[in-house]
Protein backbone atom coordinates (compact mmCIF):
# COMPACT_ATOMS: atom_id res chain seq x y z
CA UNK A 1 0.00 0.00 0.00
CA UNK A 2 2.80 2.42 0.87
CA UNK A 3 4.62 1.74 -2.41
CA UNK A 4 1.48 2.59 -4.42
CA UNK A 5 0.56 5.67 -2.39
CA UNK A 6 -2.60 4.08 -1.00
CA UNK A 7 -4.39 4.59 2.30
CA UNK A 8 -5.15 1.45 4.33
CA UNK A 9 -8.77 0.29 4.58
CA UNK A 10 -8.84 -3.19 6.08
CA UNK A 11 -7.02 -6.49 6.58
CA UNK A 12 -8.25 -10.06 6.04
CA UNK A 13 -6.44 -13.15 7.26
CA UNK A 14 -6.36 -16.84 6.40
CA UNK A 15 -5.18 -19.06 9.26
CA UNK A 16 -4.47 -22.75 8.76
CA UNK A 17 -3.46 -24.79 11.79
CA UNK A 18 -3.38 -28.33 13.21
CA UNK A 19 -5.75 -29.22 16.06
CA UNK A 20 -2.71 -29.41 18.35
CA UNK A 21 -2.09 -25.66 18.13
CA UNK A 22 -2.80 -24.28 21.59
CA UNK A 23 -5.72 -21.88 21.85
CA UNK A 24 -3.62 -19.39 23.83
CA UNK A 25 -1.28 -19.12 20.86
CA UNK A 26 -4.18 -18.50 18.49
CA UNK A 27 -5.52 -15.83 20.85
CA UNK A 28 -2.08 -14.20 20.96
CA UNK A 29 -1.83 -14.18 17.17
CA UNK A 30 -5.28 -12.59 16.83
CA UNK A 31 -4.54 -9.98 19.49
CA UNK A 32 -1.28 -9.07 17.77
CA UNK A 33 -2.92 -8.76 14.36
CA UNK A 34 -5.75 -6.66 15.76
CA UNK A 35 -3.31 -4.32 17.51
CA UNK A 36 -1.29 -3.84 14.32
CA UNK A 37 -4.45 -3.29 12.30
CA UNK A 38 -5.65 -0.58 14.70
CA UNK A 39 -2.23 1.08 14.65
CA UNK A 40 -2.38 1.65 10.88
CA UNK A 41 -6.11 2.31 10.61
CA UNK A 42 -6.88 -0.96 8.81
CA UNK A 43 -9.27 -3.03 10.96
CA UNK A 44 -9.21 -6.82 10.81
CA UNK A 45 -12.55 -7.47 9.09
CA UNK A 46 -12.56 -11.20 8.39
CA UNK A 47 -10.91 -14.09 6.60
CA UNK A 48 -10.86 -17.86 7.01
CA UNK A 49 -9.72 -20.59 9.41
CA UNK A 50 -8.88 -24.10 8.18
CA UNK A 51 -7.39 -27.35 9.46
CA UNK A 52 -3.90 -28.20 8.21
CA UNK A 53 -0.86 -30.29 9.12
CA UNK A 54 1.24 -27.19 9.71
CA UNK A 55 0.43 -23.67 10.84
CA UNK A 56 0.38 -20.94 8.23
CA UNK A 57 -0.81 -17.37 8.25
CA UNK A 58 -1.61 -15.22 5.21
CA UNK A 59 -2.70 -11.61 5.55
CA UNK A 60 -4.01 -9.36 2.80
CA UNK A 61 -4.07 -5.59 3.30
CA UNK A 62 -6.69 -3.66 1.33
CA UNK A 63 -6.36 0.01 0.46
CA UNK A 64 -7.48 2.77 -1.87
CA UNK A 65 -5.88 5.50 -3.97
CA UNK A 66 -7.39 8.16 -6.20
CA UNK A 67 -7.97 7.03 -9.77
CA UNK A 68 -4.92 7.71 -11.89
CA UNK A 69 -2.69 8.59 -8.89
CA UNK A 70 -1.40 5.12 -7.96
CA UNK A 71 2.40 4.84 -7.92
CA UNK A 72 3.62 2.15 -10.30
CA UNK A 73 6.83 0.33 -11.22
CA UNK A 74 6.54 1.16 -14.92
CA UNK A 75 6.52 4.96 -14.64
CA UNK A 76 10.27 5.71 -14.60
CA UNK A 77 11.50 7.86 -17.51
CA UNK A 78 14.99 8.79 -18.79
CA UNK A 79 16.22 11.85 -16.91
CA UNK A 80 14.35 10.97 -13.70
CA UNK A 81 16.23 11.34 -10.42
CA UNK A 82 16.40 8.23 -8.22
CA UNK A 83 15.80 8.57 -4.46
CA UNK A 84 15.12 6.37 -1.45
CA UNK A 85 13.55 6.99 1.94
CA UNK A 86 15.30 6.35 5.26
CA UNK A 87 18.29 4.03 5.45
CA UNK A 88 19.09 0.58 4.07
CA UNK A 89 20.89 -2.38 5.60
CA UNK A 90 19.54 -2.24 9.14
CA UNK A 91 16.98 -5.01 8.67
CA UNK A 92 19.50 -7.33 7.02
CA UNK A 93 21.90 -6.73 9.91
CA UNK A 94 19.15 -7.61 12.39
CA UNK A 95 18.41 -10.84 10.51
CA UNK A 96 22.10 -11.81 10.44
CA UNK A 97 22.54 -10.99 14.12
CA UNK A 98 19.46 -13.01 15.10
CA UNK A 99 20.66 -15.99 13.07
CA UNK A 100 23.99 -16.00 14.92
CA UNK A 101 22.82 -15.22 18.43
CA UNK A 102 19.33 -16.75 18.49
CA UNK A 103 17.87 -13.47 19.74
CA UNK A 104 14.71 -11.88 18.41
CA UNK A 105 15.09 -9.56 15.42
CA UNK A 106 13.80 -6.50 17.27
CA UNK A 107 11.01 -4.05 16.43
CA UNK A 108 9.06 -4.45 13.19
CA UNK A 109 9.78 -2.18 10.25
CA UNK A 110 7.52 0.87 10.03
CA UNK A 111 5.63 1.09 6.72
CA UNK A 112 6.12 4.39 4.86
CA UNK A 113 2.40 4.98 4.40
CA UNK A 114 2.47 8.75 4.91
CA UNK A 115 5.46 9.16 2.60
CA UNK A 116 3.81 7.06 -0.08
CA UNK A 117 0.60 9.09 0.03
CA UNK A 118 2.55 12.35 -0.09
CA UNK A 119 4.53 11.09 -3.08
CA UNK A 120 1.35 10.04 -4.87
CA UNK A 121 0.17 13.65 -4.66
CA UNK A 122 3.38 15.03 -6.18
CA UNK A 123 3.02 16.24 -9.78
CA UNK A 124 6.57 15.16 -10.67
CA UNK A 125 6.40 11.64 -9.21
CA UNK A 126 7.55 8.75 -11.39
CA UNK A 127 7.91 5.08 -10.43
CA UNK A 128 7.93 3.62 -6.91
CA UNK A 129 8.58 0.28 -5.24
CA UNK A 130 9.37 -0.84 -1.70
CA UNK A 131 12.79 -2.26 -0.87
CA UNK A 132 11.89 -5.75 0.28
CA UNK A 133 14.12 -7.91 -1.95
CA UNK A 134 17.14 -5.60 -1.75
CA UNK A 135 17.89 -2.29 -3.47
CA UNK A 136 19.58 -3.85 -6.51
CA UNK A 137 16.84 -6.42 -7.03
CA UNK A 138 13.97 -3.97 -6.57
CA UNK A 139 15.59 -1.32 -8.75
CA UNK A 140 15.91 -4.06 -11.36
CA UNK A 141 12.13 -4.62 -11.16
CA UNK A 142 11.53 -0.93 -11.86
CA UNK A 143 14.01 -0.81 -14.75
CA UNK A 144 12.50 -3.85 -16.44
CA UNK A 145 8.92 -2.65 -16.00
CA UNK A 146 9.80 0.84 -17.26
CA UNK A 147 12.13 -0.41 -20.03
CA UNK A 148 14.93 1.92 -18.99
CA UNK A 149 18.36 1.78 -17.35
CA UNK A 150 19.97 3.60 -14.46
CA UNK A 151 23.22 4.94 -13.10
CA UNK A 152 23.55 4.24 -9.37
CA UNK A 153 25.96 5.96 -7.00
CA UNK A 154 26.23 3.20 -4.42
CA UNK A 155 28.23 5.40 -2.04
CA UNK A 156 25.24 7.74 -1.74
CA UNK A 157 22.93 4.93 -0.57
CA UNK A 158 21.98 5.87 3.04
CA UNK A 159 22.96 3.43 5.76
CA UNK A 160 22.11 3.41 9.48
CA UNK A 161 24.59 4.95 11.88
CA UNK A 162 26.92 2.30 13.24
CA UNK A 163 26.22 -0.21 10.46
CA UNK A 164 29.89 -0.49 9.40
CA UNK A 165 31.04 -1.02 12.99
CA UNK A 166 28.40 -3.67 13.65
CA UNK A 167 29.21 -5.45 10.39
CA UNK A 168 32.92 -5.48 11.25
CA UNK A 169 32.15 -7.35 14.49
CA UNK A 170 30.15 -9.97 12.57
CA UNK A 171 32.46 -10.19 9.56
CA UNK A 172 29.83 -8.80 7.18
CA UNK A 173 30.07 -6.38 4.25
CA UNK A 174 27.99 -3.25 5.04
CA UNK A 175 27.72 -2.27 1.37
CA UNK A 176 26.34 -5.70 0.52
CA UNK A 177 23.72 -5.44 3.28
CA UNK A 178 22.66 -1.98 2.11
CA UNK A 179 22.41 -2.94 -1.56
CA UNK A 180 21.22 -6.54 -1.43
CA UNK A 181 20.00 -7.23 2.12
CA UNK A 182 16.34 -6.28 1.73
CA UNK A 183 13.58 -6.33 4.36
CA UNK A 184 13.86 -2.57 5.03
CA UNK A 185 10.59 -1.73 3.22
CA UNK A 186 11.80 1.78 2.47
CA UNK A 187 10.46 3.44 -0.69
CA UNK A 188 12.67 3.55 -3.78
CA UNK A 189 11.23 6.05 -6.24
CA UNK A 190 11.91 8.37 -9.14
CA UNK A 191 10.89 11.97 -9.75
CA UNK A 192 11.10 14.02 -12.92
CA UNK A 193 14.18 16.20 -13.41
CA UNK A 194 12.26 19.39 -12.57
CA UNK A 195 10.72 18.06 -9.35
CA UNK A 196 11.62 19.65 -5.98
CA UNK A 197 15.08 19.10 -4.49
CA UNK A 198 15.87 16.19 -2.20
CA UNK A 199 15.70 18.54 0.78
CA UNK A 200 12.25 19.79 -0.22
CA UNK A 201 11.05 16.26 -0.84
CA UNK A 202 12.35 15.20 2.58
CA UNK A 203 10.24 17.90 4.21
CA UNK A 204 7.19 16.99 2.16
CA UNK A 205 7.44 13.24 2.76
CA UNK A 206 8.43 13.55 6.42
CA UNK A 207 11.56 11.43 6.06
CA UNK A 208 15.06 11.93 4.64
CA UNK A 209 15.18 11.06 0.93
CA UNK A 210 18.73 11.27 -0.49
CA UNK A 211 19.31 11.15 -4.24
CA UNK A 212 21.23 8.02 -5.24
CA UNK A 213 21.19 7.95 -9.03
CA UNK A 214 19.57 8.75 -12.37
CA UNK A 215 17.35 6.95 -14.83
CA UNK A 216 18.82 6.57 -18.31
CA UNK A 217 17.51 5.48 -21.70
CA UNK A 218 20.21 2.81 -22.14
CA UNK A 219 19.09 -0.45 -20.55
CA UNK A 220 20.96 -1.98 -17.64
CA UNK A 221 22.30 -0.81 -14.29
CA UNK A 222 25.61 1.04 -14.04
CA UNK A 223 27.41 2.45 -11.04
CA UNK A 224 30.47 2.41 -8.83
CA UNK A 225 30.92 0.61 -5.55
CA UNK A 226 28.51 -2.27 -6.04
CA UNK A 227 29.55 -5.45 -4.18
CA UNK A 228 30.61 -8.49 -6.15
CA UNK A 229 27.94 -11.19 -6.17
CA UNK A 230 24.52 -11.07 -4.62
CA UNK A 231 21.80 -8.84 -6.02
CA UNK A 232 19.12 -9.47 -3.44
CA UNK A 233 16.35 -12.01 -3.01
CA UNK A 234 15.25 -14.01 -6.07
CA UNK A 235 11.71 -15.38 -5.73
CA UNK A 236 12.05 -18.06 -8.40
Amino acid sequence: LAAMGARPLAVVVALAAPPSLELRRVDGIVRGMAAGARLWGAPLVGGNVARARRSSLALTALGAVRRGRALRRDAARPGDRLLVTGTLGGAALAVARAARTGRRRGPAVEPRLAAGRALAGLAGAGACIDVSDGLLADLGHVLRASRVGASLDAHCVPRPRGLARACARLGLDPMRLALAGGEDYELLFTVRAGAPSAASLSARLGVRVPEIGRIEARRGLRGAGRPAGGRGWAHF
